[in-house]
This record gives C-alpha cells, structure tokens and sequence, in this order.
C-alpha cells in the first residue's frame, strides 16, 4: 500500500507534509466503526440513529472532506476558525460545519459566517457576544455548551454548576440564539472505561438541566476515537471522530516563509507559515493538499 504525502502552499510559501499512513478503504475503515456503533447503541438500548459522526479533518487537505461526503458523512468538524476559512471553500458542497475547538471572541464574526453549529461555548459572555454578531448579519446559530466535567485546569468548558444559569442567560437575554445540548472532553486515558463516569455525568448534568428549567437539550457532544464507544453507551448524539477515520494526523514541518520585496514576510504575518495552526487569513485560497503515489 502506498504512503500519503502532500505538500500545502499559502501566499506563496510551502509546508510539506508526510502522513506516515498506508491508505486504506475508507468505506471498509467507516463501515468497521459504524458496526461498534451499532454494537454500542444495541448495549445500552439505542438505535443507531440517534448517533451521528462528527467527521473531524483536522490538519487534513480538502480531499479528505470529500472522500468522507461521499462515503455518507454529514458533518465536518473543525478545530480552529482559521482552517475551515480556507477548507470549506475548497471542499464538497453539502456537509453541515461544525465548530468543536476554542472559539476566541474576536473570531465570532468569522465563525458564525463559517460554521453551521458550534459546539464550543464556554461562557454566557461569549453567548453574548455571539447574539450581538448574530444579530448584526441575520444569523441565527445553533450551540452547545462546552463543560469541564474533570475539573482539569488545561482544559475549557464551564463549571457544571454554571450551565443551568447559562441556559437561561441565552433563554431570557440571547433571542438570535439556540442552545441544543452539551459538549465535554474526557481526559486522556489509554482505557475507554476510564472516560465513563465523566461522559455520565454530562448525561445526568443535561437530564437534570432539562428539568429544572423545563426545555429540551437533545445533543451530547462526547466521545472521541480512543472512547467513542463508550460515550455512545453514555448517551452520545454526535461523536467526534478523527484519528480512527483519516488516520494519524499529518505532520506539519515550518519552512522558512518567502520574502516580499521589501525582506518581509507577505501579508506581515510569519505565522502564516507556521503550519495549519498558524494559518489566518480570510483573503487566500489557503493550502491545497495533494496525494502522491
């Protein structure tokens, strides 16, 4: 089996790239995790139906995007507003985008102008600003709120105890605004078993939520590739799935950026080249990835 390379350019400049991945049959790969899927929804009494694959093409070319449209994959999930700026344009048309990464307030214009759904909201404060936004350009966006059901430090997300008061916050003073459900990370563990009591508690957080203020939160945004399948088993709606779908993520190497004319970097931005990470421009065409036997 061939190895995948790919080589990006942006504003003139290259990264190049090595997956270190062999190829493999992307249907046979999504047909391998629908099945535990199923398996994990006929555990806990679910229908298959009620669980969606958040596709998330991270670091990965357009192409990606594509191949996973046409195998039957809705959803695009991406981590930085800067990427799908120059993703989504040159991708399929048809995929719901979803934002599941970090939404910096200064981005929130961009975002909603990008994103179909917002997985990421960790404060009323941004709720606010994104009906302000929202309500400047006609958007009406869809959320969940983001939770640190660990507790860890390095990670974002709410308070449990402050999700109900949020909920109502975008209730009573967010109009543009719907909030549909919660999101949350686990921490990393090499055992599935180990995420359980955190994806539980995001259930029993929603169900008690849903009661106490009388409104509905149908999405739980949880589960990723190393424990998926147990966050179904919790209750999951959207799983984000990336690494056991495309495989590892590319490996991004910096090259020095081309000069302009007057020794600068273009667009004075030298994080430009930085890798995929870097990248934040909303006037260039952004990378183009490209497969090579």
């Amino acid at each position: 089996m061939a190895v995948k390379y790919g080589r990006c350019r942006v504003a003139g400049g290259d990264i190049c790239y090595n997956t270190g991945m062999e190829q493999k049959d992307f249907s046979e790969t999504l047909g391998a995790v629908r099945e535990k899927v199923a398996a994990a929804c006929a555990r806990a009494g679910r229908s298959p139906d009620d669980v969606e694959i958040v596709a998330v093409t991270k670091t990965h070319g357009s192409e990606v995007v594509d191949e996973a449209w046409r195998a039957g994959l809705r959803i695009v999930g991406e981590n930085k507003v800067q990427e799908a700026a120059w993703k989504k344009p040159a991708s399929a048309s048809g995929p719901e985008w979803h934002l599941i990464g970090h939404l910096q307030s200064n981005k929130v214009r961009h975002a909603l102008e990008l994103f179909d759904f917002i997985h990421s909201v960790d404060s009323a404060k941004l709720a606010d600003r994104i009906n302000f936004i929202a309500d400047e350009i006609g958007a009406s966006p869809r959320i969940l709120l983001e939770v640190n059901v660990s507790g860890e430090k390095s990670k974002s997300g709410m308070r449990p105890e402050d999700v109900a008061p949020t909920v109502r916050h975008i209730i009573d003073e967010c109009p543009r605004v719907t909030v549909e459900g919660l999101m949350t990370m686990a921490p990393f563990s090499e055992d599935p078993e180990d995420a359980r009591p955190f994806f539980r508690r995001l259930r029993e957080l929603r169900d008690s939520v849903e009661k106490e203020l009388g409104v509905g939160l149908p999405r739980l945004s949880m589960g990723m590739s190393g424990d998926y399948e147990v966050a179904v088993e919790e209750g999951a709606t959207w799983i984000r799935l990336g690494t056991v779908l495309f495989g590892d993520r590319p490996k991004v190497r910096r090259q020095a950026a081309p000069e302009g004319d007057d020794g600068s970097a273009p667009c004075g931005d030298s994080d430009t080249y930085a890798g995929f990470g870097g990248l934040d421009s909303y006037s260039g065409a952004g990378p183009t990835a490209k497969v090579l036997d």
